[in-house]
């Protein structure tokens, strides 16, 4: 079996902030299925999802891609090859 490299200095705390910000996108998502109306939480919603795609592309050129089947740009070479993989660490 072939041990996965070390993450770079700051990847668990970036990944820690990117996981957060999702938390919250799931938060938002199951109170806006029960209070459609709320403007304010609507507001919040979009402004994190903002966040979290700000967030994501900034992690991604540092470390690579985070998600696979066209959702994650890679960089030549193929980086899906390189570990640790986001769900390795």
């Amino acid at each position: 079996m072939i041990k996965p490299n070390r993450p770079p200095e700051n990847y668990q705390a970036d990944l820690q902030v990117l996981q957060a910000i999702d938390f919250s996108l799931v938060e938002l998502t199951l109170y806006l299925d029960t209070h459609p109306d709320d403007l304010e939480a609507l507001r919040q919603f979009n402004a994190t999802a903002k966040k979290s795609e700000e967030l994501r592309a900034s992690f991604e050129k540092k470390y690579g891609p985070l998600r696979q089947f066209g959702h994650s740009y890679s960089s030549f070479p193929w980086q899906w090859s390189r570990s640790p993989w986001p769900w390795q660490v």
